[in-house]
């Protein structure tokens, strides 16, 4: 990574936080970790209150990244890069005498769902409670729900705050719920997996939801529900998982992603020209749209493969992809599992949606559905 050569610009002197994140980002952009440890440091002594800093600057910095990356100006490994920066500013400042607290509250147990790998913002959550004043245990990353109920019946918390960023990973996120719930802990979710207005949160009968760090404390410090005597809702209440169609879809998986790459070259010639990496690109795509099927037929929720599909277009033509090359792996999906009613509909919502976007231009009639 180039370092940065650049005169240091001053550091603010006030309180406030986006001339703070602006420097923080720059530090981290270039990879300069003493510098963004540096400016965390000096917030803090300028009067920024550490929440503040967590939340509103740190906070702020990881959320540039994650748009940096889908408008395809930030690698993966200068991402992973610039999130590692900022989980070691984190670990300095919880360090730091003007950040630490001894707990005076209940114990707060912070878990990502199995299979999550995006564990910063639960450590975000983690920082913020310990400044109220909790006791939190932070288990990390993608942590296996045998692991984490051995855990509780460890430690007996107040209550679970479960992350979750990737919603192909609510069908885990609806088991581990309800696995906590026997176990007599409430728990708490949050994170983009669980949709913007907590629809997921409540379909899987979690005690509590909450958008964003901030308001999962807040959350917290108002009140926290009564212990569970009794799952409050069991994974096989949900009535459309019924016809199996999302057992069938996640068992056939493999085979769905290889057959409509194979199928995929006759229906999309470009793709006849692509190198060895591209074809494993595209497999991977065609993975992720099968996941979020999956997943959408879990939910019965036409929205979440709607919006994936939108968001994949998106992504594809910031990296120079066409993204009609969209219709056909959806045409041929629908194709391979026309026995499929529910997984028919969610396909037929995904390909007028594409063709409604103004980054799919009509494809000629050979790629045509």
């Amino acid at each position: 990574m180039t370092p940065d050569t650049r005169p240091r610009v001053p550091v603010p002197t006030g309180p406030g936080t986006e001339e703070w994140a602006d420097l923080l980002w720059e530090a981290v952009w270039y990879g300069d970790e003493q510098r963004a440890g540096d400016l965390a440091v000096a917030a803090l002594d300028a009067g920024v209150e550490p929440e503040a800093l967590f939340l509103d600057v740190i906070g702020a910095v990881q959320r540039k990244v994650g748009e940096e990356w889908a408008a395809n100006r930030m690698s993966v490994a200068r991402e992973h890069a610039a999130t590692a920066i900022n989980e070691r500013v984190i670990a300095a400042l919880s360090r730091h005498p003007a950040v630490r607290r001894e707990p005076t509250r209940g114990r707060i147990t912070i878990a990502c769902v199995d299979g999550e790998w995006h564990a910063l913002p639960g450590r975000l959550l983690g920082e913020v409670l310990k400044l109220r004043g909790w006791r939190v245990d932070h288990l990390g990353a993608q942590v296996p729900t045998p692991h984490l109920i051995g855990h509780l019946h460890l430690t007996g918390p107040e209550a679970v705050a479960l992350s979750g960023s990737i919603a192909t990973r609510l069908p885990t996120a609806h088991a581990t719920i309800t696995a906590c719930q026997a176990a007599g802990v409430p728990v708490l979710v949050g994170g983009a997996a669980f949709g913007p207005d907590g629809r997921y949160a409540r379909l899987f009968g979690a005690d509590m939801w909450a958008p964003d760090a901030r308001a999962a404390a807040d959350r917290l410090d108002a009140g926290l529900p009564p212990r569970p005597s009794l799952p409050h809702q069991a994974v096989d209440d949900l009535p459309h998982l019924a016809d199996q169609e999302y057992t069938l879809v996640i068992r056939s998986g493999g085979g769905l992603v290889r057959e409509t790459l194979t199928d995929l070259e006759e229906r999309f010639p470009p793709m006849r020209e692509y190198s060895r990496t591209q074809r494993r690109r595209t497999a991977e795509d065609i993975a992720h749209i099968v996941d979020f099927l999956a997943t959408a037929l879990y939910t019965d929720d036409d929205d979440l493969f709607t919006g994936f599909i939108l968001w994949t277009a998106d992504v594809l033509t910031t990296r120079g992809v066409p993204a009609h090359s969209l219709l056909p792996v959806v045409d041929l999906l629908t194709h391979r599992l026309r026995d499929l009613p529910r997984a028919v509909r969610l396909l037929h919502r995904g390909h007028r949606a594409l063709l409604d976007h103004p980054a799919v231009s009509v494809p000629d009639p050979e790629t045509a559905a």
